[in-house]
Formats: C-alpha cells, sequence, structure tokens
C-alpha cells in the first residue's frame, strides 16, 4: 500500500478505539521555569497535543485552536516512561 505525502510533517492521532480510557485534564500548572516540548501532533487540525517533559515529570498538554484564545488543558503529571506510554496510546486513539 502506497502512502500518499499529505504535507503533513507530525503525525495525527488515530481515531478513538471504541474501548478508549477517559484522560483527565486540568487548567495548565504554572509552576515549572522550563517545559521541553519532546513531541507534537501537526497543527492541521483544530486540536494539538504535546508531549512534555518539565522539573522530572511528563505530561501531555492539549491545545484547542478556537477562535480568540487558544483553550489549553494538560493531563496529570506522571513519570517520563509513564507519559511516553499515554502519548503512545493517544496516537493510537487508546486514549483522549
Amino acid at each position: 500500500m502506497m502512502e500518499i505525502f499529505t504535507g503533513c510533517m507530525s503525525p495525527h492521532v488515530a481515531p478513538l478505539q471504541r474501548d478508549h480510557m477517559r484522560l483527565v485534564w486540568h487548567s495548565p500548572l504554572r509552576g515549572e521555569q522550563r517545559v521541553r516540548v519532546i513531541a507534537w501532533t501537526c497543527d492541521c487540525r483544530a486540536t494539538v497535543y504535546e508531549l512534555c517533559h518539565a522539573g522530572g515529570v511528563g505530561y501531555v498538554r492539549r491545545t484547542v485552536q478556537l477562535e480568540g484564545a487558544p483553550e489549553v488543558h494538560e493531563t496529570y503529571r506522571w513519570s517520563f516512561r509513564e507519559a511516553d506510554g499515554v502519548w503512545t496510546a493517544l496516537l493510537g486513539g487508546q486514549v483522549r
């Protein structure tokens, strides 16, 4: 099967699987001085996700691009390994 190039350089999240797990989304914390965005989804969609590392923990940031101002939420903080696992599940449609 030949993949067609769409011009997008970042991944898109897969459609939700029927038995997906719901993530709990919170307003962003303002405690971290520096945040390193490790991975992100394509910004051609209204909702963009980022895998972030900060202060020894990892989490996922969700930005919904609305007219006026974006709406930003973040998940719970986990170890880097756990956050990477959540990121993989997000891309696969297993969590949202």
